[in-house]
């Protein structure tokens, strides 16, 4: 085991490889508060790399209800319920990760799903967190409560995967950070699916072989976004790369949102991988479970997000998302928030994309006399 810094840890760790970073890192950032699992993203990533025979039960990306949504079946309890207890010291984490709590013999702390566990992708949705009781209405905060939790592979710093493959058939690529399973190294052993605490490593019985997603890097390598962001309907996610932690640029959209505001977060960091998908949290769920879910910097991250109406830069990465199907290296803002205007750029500093930061309410007359008919809704 070698010694590596973990910045979400904010301390070192055990890890099986010398700690390497990419030259810039794929990054997936994912509002949570803006989806409505209409699974958009789910059917895109299905028909574009998971349609084949054998691969009708995997799911490279899926959006599952919490707190009963589980795809594979329990795939997080089951894994926290074995790592124990899991506390932080402000933000720093003073638990073990799963490297750091591997049993004798193996490479990580993790766990097999039996092939069932995968052949209820949709269970638990839409279920809230309580029973809901004769005479109970909606109240804020919401009493019975649920959220949408986007997962796909993280793409990891410290990939669980990539320590267990006895093959050494899965790698991160220098050049982005994208992880991949070189197929004709790959003879079926498991152990990544073993291994991964998010389980986003699949086995294809049909191939012999393990399959995952692959950040859609045919189509990333010519400068645009993944798949499952530039079909989203809810304009929930934003693909790009962010830089080292140590050396964050301001005007880049991740790492203004995951360094400097702090209000992206990974999901699960205390597993110990680095995950490389960044959450803004739910704003009407629990604070313990937005804990135990996104760290200790959740609390924190939900006050932002409800007063971002007094940030424009802010709300110009917010509504940046899901504008463009080319990924955004740059961005600024042209004006205030009422007026003003939220510009992206590529990785030339050419101008691809602009959007009002404020979007404009237009109100129309209750009745059209061209059309002679009258509307329901006039805004």
């Amino acid at each position: 085991m070698h010694k590596v810094y973990n910045w979400q840890l904010n301390r070192t760790m055990e890890y099986k490889y010398p700690e390497t970073r990419p030259d810039k890192q794929v990054t997936w950032l994912f509002d949570t508060n803006k989806c409505i699992a209409c699974q958009t993203c789910t059917v895109a990533c299905k028909n574009a790399w998971t349609a084949g025979k054998g691969q009708e039960a995997m799911f490279w990306n899926n959006v599952e209800t919490k707190p009963w949504g589980f795809y594979p079946l329990g795939w997080d309890i089951r894994l926290l319920e074995k790592l124990g207890s899991q506390n932080w010291d402000r933000n720093k984490y003073l638990g073990k990760t799963i490297f750091e709590t591997a049993p004798y013999g193996e490479e990580m702390l993790g766990f097999m799903p039996d092939a069932e566990d995968y052949l209820h992708p949709n269970i638990g949705e839409d279920e809230v967190s309580s029973a809901i009781n004769q005479g109970d209405y909606l109240k804020m905060v919401h009493q019975p409560w649920m959220f949408y939790l986007q997962r796909i592979c993280n793409h990891c710093t410290y990939p669980a995967c990539v320590a267990a493959c006895p093959r050494k058939s899965i790698y991160k690529r220098k050049e982005d950070g994208i992880v991949l399973i070189d197929q004709a190294r790959c003879r079926g052993y498991q152990e990544c699916v073993r291994g991964c605490p998010y389980k986003k490593s699949f086995f294809r019985d049909y191939t012999g072989k393990s399959e995952k997603c692959i950040s859609c890097y045919p189509t990333v390598e010519q400068g645009n976004q993944t798949q499952c962001v530039v079909n989203c309907i809810g304009k929930i996610r934003l693909f790009g790369f962010k830089n080292n932690w140590q050396n964050p640029r301001e005007d880049n959209p991740f790492d203004y949102l995951i360094y400097f505001k702090k209000i992206a977060l990974p999901l699960y960091p205390q597993f110990g991988l680095e995950p490389n998908v960044y959450y803004i949290p739910p704003i009407n769920v629990p604070g313990q479970f937005n804990k135990q879910l996104f760290g200790p910097g959740a609390e924190t991250a939900v006050q932002l997000y409800r007063e971002a109406y007094k940030d424009k830069y802010l709300i110009a990465v917010l509504m940046l998302m899901g504008c463009t199907d080319k990924i955004i290296h740059r961005f600024d803002v042209k004006g205030d928030i009422e007026t003003g205007y939220a510009i992206g750029y590529d990785e030339k500093g050419a101008e691809i994309i602009r959007v009002p930061i404020k979007e404009p309410i237009i109100i129309r007359n209750k009745y059209d006399e061209q059309k002679d008919v009258y509307r329901i809704s006039v805004s």
